[in-house]
């Protein structure tokens, strides 16, 4: 087994925690977590996949999802701190009823 394939095998598992988290919790912040987890994930992934095939663009697309997952955690963050202080929950089924 090559050491990219241990890379790869993390960012498998942490793409498979965050999907379960995701699936799993009604909490809007643990909801946010696992979504970032997966995205961690990918990145390891891209990071492995790169090294493996000794090619810098799979590090240079690492890097770019690092900064893209920095703006989506402070967009995210906001949005969960918008809808809390609108219901003063943070249950996503209270959010699952649209009104109109």
């Amino acid at each position: 087994m090559t050491e990219a394939m241990g890379y790869v095998i993390v960012g498998a598992v942490l793409f498979a925690l965050g999907l379960i988290g995701f699936l799993t919790r009604r909490n809007l912040i643990v909801i946010f977590l696992s979504t970032e987890v997966m995205f961690q994930g990918v990145v390891v992934n891209a990071a492995a996949f790169a090294r493996f095939h000794h090619h810098l663009e799979g590090q240079a697309y690492a890097l770019f999802l690092l900064v893209i997952a920095a703006v989506e955690a402070g967009l995210a963050l906001g949005l969960v701190m918008l809808l809390y202080r609108r219901k003063d929950t943070l249950d996503a089924d209270a959010w699952s009823q649209m009104r109109g």
